[in-house]
């Protein structure tokens, strides 16, 4: 009965996050944009594949993957051999973004570079700063200094690298932070911390996500190095015509064995990976092991469902209504309508009111939830207007990102450090499953109308609304400061403990 009752929640939250941009998309269909009737009808299955797919992917990421991250991570404590820790960090780090479905998403959409090769290589990024995420939390090294550090390679990096490959880098960073990924960095991230016994341990928890998002942009920037595109090999993301509901259930049908296989290639190794650890060290009991490979079935059929409407229905629609859109006079609402969905694509997503509650708690009040959320909502439909505009103009994505990074690098020598991490740590927050799966594909569609360059100018959405939590965060943590500055010169944070820090995530 009470898993019954959690997966109701969980498709609660996801129809809370689907259903107003499927209403808003076919609002415009029905009244500004005629699009292909098996299209519609392709998108409203898509649609519910999407909520029914993402409610059980999210009950299985609770019920498994928080699970085996928390198990591993107390192992690899009472382990204390750095050695270990780094290599089941690395292997944890690659395993698990393999099957993050964000990044299966994008991958599939990027044309120019092999799906499994992008993947492969985002993979191997987020595993290496996962070991270092480790280091940083064994020696106490500063993550304001880590960030400066590395994001000062990223933007070096970037300058030297191929101006196709850099939205595309971005992006990469902004799709790793989800519901598989996040929970196995936090869980082993407390839990390594946890073998410090300094008053900064619980601290230097925070900050996980945000390094290890700096590993897929570094890694995909230097994959742009080596590796031959190939731009013939692109496919068009409008979709086929169906012309009955036969070919329209046919469609589905062909695709869901393509899925099938791969949702098993990306989650086997995190399933192997499990059962090796559970013989030789975890040694769980009958019950919660269940539990696990239930969860794990859960996530199976989730990601499936997910994908196939993703690519099948959802997707598609995005696409042919961005080029549907930059026809003529209609280009000039290709801004407008896409702030309109990112205010409510920010506004559905359940873990944004998770984090906006958060930051009231961390505040004493003093920073509402009302307001956070109104910073939010303002700074995601920004990016979408900012990302149309790179679609029609052709601006380069670094004229938005290199001074978006100053400042939020600039606000964290004035809020406290929680602040800061919290943000690093919420720029995958804003960017959720929708940002890839609809509005990436609007852009797409767009920029190929135009006779844009994909890669420079479509690319980097994603990139755009991740950056912006970095920057409302931090603001709102400076309001704080000054708000506090009556009462004490330096603000005391309130204590929180390790459940209440992974909550945030458990919501994504």
């Amino acid at each position: 009965m009470y898993q019954k009752q959690i997966l109701l929640e969980k498709l609660r939250e996801a129809t809370a996050s689907v259903l107003p941009i499927s209403l808003i998309v076919m609002l415009i269909c029905f009244v500004l944009v005629p699009v292909d009737t098996g299209l519609m009808l392709s998108f409203v299955l898509a649609t519910a594949m999407l909520i029914l797919g993402m409610g059980l992917f999210t009950l299985g990421a609770d019920m498994s993957m928080s699970r085996i991250g928390n198990y591993m991570g107390a192992k690899l404590t009472k382990s204390r051999n750095l050695p270990l820790i780094l290599f089941v960090s690395f292997a944890l780090g690659v395993a698990i973004t393999v099957a993050e479905p964000d990044l299966q998403v994008l991958a599939g959409n990027v044309p120019e570079i092999d799906t499994s090769v992008l993947i492969l290589t985002v993979s191997v990024g987020v595993g290496f700063f996962l070991m270092l995420c480790m280091v940083r939390i064994l020696f106490s090294i500063s993550l304001r200094t880590m960030l400066i550090v590395f994001y000062a390679v990223v933007f070096l990096a970037a300058f030297l690298s191929d101006a196709d490959i850099l939205s595309v880098a971005f992006d990469s960073g902004g799709v790793t932070t989800g519901p598989m990924t996040v929970p196995f960095i936090m869980a082993l991230g407390v839990g390594v911390a946890s073998i410090r016994s300094d008053e900064n341990a619980k601290a230097d928890s925070f900050g996980l996500v945000g390094l290890c998002s700096i590993g897929p942009i570094l890694s995909v920037l230097l994959l742009g190095a080596i590796y031959q595109t190939q731009p013939s090999a692109a496919e068009s993301g409008a979709g086929a015509l169906v012309s009955s509901t036969v070919e329209l259930g046919r469609d589905y049908l062909h695709a869901l064995p393509e899925y099938l296989w791969e949702v098993t290639m990306a989650l086997l190794p995190i399933f192997v990976f499990f059962l090796i650890f559970q013989v030789v060290s975890l040694k769980l009991r009958k019950l919660p092991f269940l539990r696990i490979m239930v969860g794990i079935l859960y996530t199976y059929l989730g990601l499936v469902l997910f994908l196939t409407g993703v690519n099948v229905g959802f997707s598609p629609l995005g696409y042919a209504l961005g080029a549907a859109l930059a026809e003529g006079w209609k280009m000039y609402l290709l801004a407008p309508l896409a702030m309109l969905m990112g205010w409510f694509i920010i506004n559905a997503e359940p873990a944004v009111h998770t984090l906006n509650k958060q930051v009231a708690e961390l505040s004493a009040g003093a920073i509402s939830e009302r307001s956070m959320g109104l910073s939010l909502s303002v700074a995601v439909s920004a990016a979408g207007g900012l990302a149309m505009l790179r679609v029609i103009t052709g601006i380069s994505i670094m004229y938005f990102l290199v001074p978006g990074y100053l400042i939020a690098i600039a606000l964290s020598f004035f809020v406290p450090r929680t602040f800061t991490a919290i943000a690093f740590d919420s720029g995958g927050v804003a960017s959720g499953p929708l940002t890839a799966t609809f509005m990436l594909p609007f852009a797409t569609g767009a920029c190929e109308a135009l006779g844009g360059n994909v890669m420079t100018d479509a690319f980097g959405l994603v990139a755009l609304v991740a950056m912006m939590p970095l920057i409302t965060v931090q603001v709102m943590g400076a309001i704080y400061v000054v708000k506090s500055r009556h009462a004490s010169e330096e603000p005391a944070l309130p204590d929180f403990g390790d459940n209440e820090i992974i909550e945030l995530w458990e919501a994504c």
